[in-house]
């Protein structure tokens, strides 16, 4: 599967586990299997948009919130590493947000420094 399959399957996942939810609670609440569930967090299966609606819907994010930090997978985007960056920083608490972003300052100085 593509790159992007994979990445809304990270990001079904992420929202699940925000909610506290399993798999099989999600499925019953979005009215699909669990296997079915399974299969789209581990970016094995391409979700329809009716699905991925059902699914959004039953986990109360908006298509905006989902899609919010999600590059096109596009040639050009995989060459870069700030797409993966994002999806993995966006799984982590606010405070350890803050602190990746410390250390990312502390890295950029340290580069402008060194010129």
């Amino acid at each position: 599967m593509s790159n992007i399959v994979k990445i809304v399957g990270e990001r079904i996942k992420y929202h699940r586990l925000e909610k506290s939810l399993s798999q099989e609670q999600l499925a019953l609440m979005a009215g699909l299997s669990p296997t079915s569930i399974g299969k789209l967090e581990r970016g094995q299966k391409n979700p329809s948009l009716l699905s991925l609606e059902k699914i959004l819907n039953a986990l109360e994010v908006s298509f905006e919130e989902f899609f919010k930090y999600i590059q096109p997978s596009t040639k050009e985007y995989e060459d870069l590493i700030v797409p993966l960056i994002v999806n993995k920083v966006i799984r982590l608490s606010k405070q350890d947000q803050k602190e990746v972003m410390n250390i990312l300052d502390s890295i950029v100085n340290i580069k402008k420094s060194d010129r």
